[in-house]
């Protein structure tokens, strides 16, 4: 515990009272007491205030935390939602944590009810705490609980703003684990008696597993004398023990609080049933020899040859593999290794590297104030003699505890100093190649044992892989971008006596393309006859490279038959005819106004198409009611009736796809009528503002899983 990091905010000294009494441990234990809760921790924000440090922990060990001692505010896990939103956050059992928090139901998928809380005056948040009841807490929180924590935190809060006034730090408090003597020795005489009569096994274990009283049963079954195993964890006094999978029964027990059980092989031939009855201050394990063998056996080769795997490894991996598996592009990977790789292995600087056409390539960096710093390794030969090329090239990761050690291997660094003291240099491999290497960056100099090497190694091999994933999708999605930008209309025209604006944003989900579409074209003279300018905005079928491709076709096709004086309704018509001969199996929703800005009034044409909405000049706001014909595209006998919608100066007419409206689970009605009620709020607004308000509001109502296309026309 002694190695852990100290928040910046509150270095060892004093309490906030500026006396001895630990400050934080005794609110959290207050806390725990109160609402009956059996852990818990608090965090302290550090000064950047980007990371929150855990500063105490009560109830369980704090190796349980590991991969969140140190978390970025933006990460996706309870204490940091709480300190963001400035809120309580609660999940009442694993069902909820699996579909809330993903990434902590994996580390621990143990059933148990959890609440975090903003540690925070009206000015300023100084931290935030966790508390965890067993899996029997009901589903919901009580009002009793949720007043009890949230003054307790409001008192902590109030106890540290006076104490940073006063210039007071925080003390550094040790974790609330009880404090059992570790004699190996019963309470009594008398219990020893009783204990001893027992034929099985028993042995107690305090929160951090050290065996504080075992019996003349169980040594004889694990073969190994009381003396021994007094005082000692119990996977380290039985290597046979050292296995994940063990520690991850007594893990669930203490969490749940639930009995757990399993079978173990003691080397040679002997198998050994243990049986973990958990309580607050630790466990009673009941051991007596297995009825029959396991049909596999957790352990292969020398049970005595412990590697440096320990379930705190396995809880980082899946940690951060868990969040990979949410990254979708590189920058999505880059930020949540900053958020969270990043505070949980302290190091204070980032770069990721690729190889491009035999040079570096820098996909992103944090952490250093002049970028200039990592850019000028950008495009610089793989054959280049630096730790981050070399890394790349040979697939082998290095380390360096110091700047010594570093430029004893790469004396050329005395003359490119990035500001750190120690590096990891991680290849990331992907399918048996280096694709990249991240280097990690320390302020200070920093020793890497074989564990946190192997730790390093690891999660560098997650992150080559969901590295590789989001440089595969960015070219994709750039080769999308493209091909919608070059399908959509660069501008709209200008046209005297019309005020215009228009919109196009792809759905939350999917690749930045879709078949949504719009379009303005300028009137001209067609046989003598002027015909007026024509608004459109359509919706094809799909999103995908096809439903794209037919999106220009059909625009393309719309502003044809415009150029060459069609009506609306026979521009409708013949565009269906065009889609049936096409034989694309792709349906095309379309909308078509003709404008007369002389008669200030629109001809109308609907295919399929939600109504256009009309802001009147006096505020009020209707959908314009369009006797429609069938979706474009499946029967070439449809026929698109006209209707002629006056459209007074300073009236604005909205056309739009359905995602800006269609929110799943509520009828398309009610979020058209909510729609129009804010277009009646801001409708005075020039377009350019009222598009975007339109917009926000949308997001702010329901996630985009659609398209959208808007266009707004306003007369003078």
């Amino acid at each position: 515990m002694s190695d852990r990091p100290v928040p910046a905010s509150f270095p060892p000294g004093l309490s906030a009272e500026g006396n001895r009494h630990p400050l934080l441990s005794l609110a959290l234990a207050a806390m725990l007491d109160e609402v009956h809760a059996h852990s818990g921790a608090v965090y302290l924000m550090a000064p950047d205030g980007k990371v929150l440090e855990m500063a105490v922990t009560a109830g369980l060990p704090r190796a349980f935390a590991a991969p969140w001692e140190r978390v970025g505010t933006s990460a996706p896990i309870p204490v940091a939602d709480a300190v963001r939103e400035r809120r309580l956050v609660w999940v009442g059992n694993d069902e909820e944590m699996a579909a809330s928090y993903p990434r902590i139901a994996v580390v621990l998928p143990y059933p148990f009810a959890l609440a975090a809380l903003p540690v925070a005056t009206r000015d300023t948040v100084y931290g935030a705490v966790y508390v965890t009841w067993p899996g029997s807490h009901p589903p919901t929180l009580s009002d009793w609980e949720r007043d009890h924590l949230s003054d307790a935190c409001k008192r902590l809060a109030l106890r540290l703003e006076r104490a940073a006034r006063a210039g007071h730090p925080v003390q550094v408090e040790p974790d609330l684990l009880g404090d059992i003597a570790a004699t190996g020795e019963p309470a009594s005489g008398e219990a020893e008696q009783m204990v001893s009569r027992i034929p099985e096994g028993m042995l107690n274990l305090d929160l951090n597993a050290r065996v504080t009283f075992v019996n003349d049963a169980a040594a004889g079954l694990v073969g190994l004398a009381r003396n021994r195993l007094a005082g000692r964890q119990l996977w380290s006094a039985l290597p046979w023990l050292n296995d994940p999978v063990y520690e991850d029964r007594y893990r669930a027990a203490l969490i749940s609080q639930q009995p757990t059980s399993f079978v173990a092989l003691r080397p040679p031939r002997d198998w050994l049933s243990f049986r973990l009855h958990p309580s607050t201050s630790g466990l009673t394990v009941r051991i007596k020899p297995a009825r029959t063998e396991p049909r596999s056996e957790p352990h292969t080769g020398d049970p005595t040859d412990v590697g440096p795997a320990r379930l705190i490894v396995i809880s980082h991996v899946l940690s951060l593999a868990g969040g990979l598996t949410e990254a979708v592009g590189v920058d999505d990977v880059i930020e949540l290794v900053e958020d969270e790789f990043m505070p949980a292995v302290g190091c204070q600087a980032l770069v990721m590297l690729a190889a491009e056409a035999g040079r570096l390539h820098v996909l992103g960096h944090r952490g250093y104030e002049d970028p200039h710093i990592v850019e000028r390794f950008h495009g610089m030969p793989l054959t280049a003699q630096t730790p981050g090329a070399q890394a790349l090239v040979t697939g082998v990761p290095s380390f360096f505890e110091s700047l010594r050690e570093l430029e004893q291997v790469y004396p050329t660094r005395q003359t490119t100093r990035d500001g750190m003291a120690a590096w990891a240099y991680l290849p990331l491999i992907s399918s048996g190649r280096p694709v990249g290497t991240c280097v990690l960056g320390y302020a200070e100099p920093h020793h890497f044992p074989p564990d946190e090497r192997a730790v390093l190694t690891s999660l560098g091999g997650l992150i080559a892989q969901a590295l590789e994933r989001a440089r595969l999708y960015d070219t994709k999605h750039r080769l999308a971008h493209g091909l919608q930008a070059a399908l959509m209309p660069h501008s709209l025209p200008e046209l005297t006596g019309l005020e215009r604006a228009a919109r196009y944003l792809p759905a939350n989900r999917g690749m930045d393309i879709g078949g949504d579409f719009y379009d303005l074209v300028r009137g001209d003279m067609v046989h003598g006859d002027e015909v007026g300018p024509a608004a459109f905005v359509g919706d094809v079928q799909g999103h995908n490279v096809t439903a794209a491709g037919l999106m220009g076709q059909v625009r393309t096709a719309v502003r044809a038959f415009t150029a060459v004086g069609q009506p609306p309704g026979e521009v409708m018509a013949r565009t269906n005819r065009l889609l049936i001969d096409l034989d694309t199996e792709l349906f095309v929703s379309c909308v078509y106004a003709q404008l007369d800005l002389v008669r200030n009034r629109a001809r109308i044409a609907r295919a399929g198409h939600p109504h256009p909405l009309l802001r009147e000049p006096d505020g009020s706001v209707h959908v314009v009611d369009i006797p429609g014909g069938a979706l474009l595209g499946i029967d070439e006998n449809s026929r698109y009736p006209v209707t002629d919608v006056p459209l007074p100066p300073g009236c604005v007419l909205v056309l739009y796809t359905d995602g800006l409206v269609e929110v799943p689970g509520i009828d398309f009605d009610e979020g058209l009528a909510d729609l129009g009620a804010h277009l009646s709020d801001a409708g005075e607004l020039p377009l350019e503002e009222l598009a975007d308000s339109l917009l926000r509001h949308t997001e702010r109502t329901h996630e985009r899983g659609d398209d959208v296309a808007l266009l707004l026309l306003r007369p003078h």
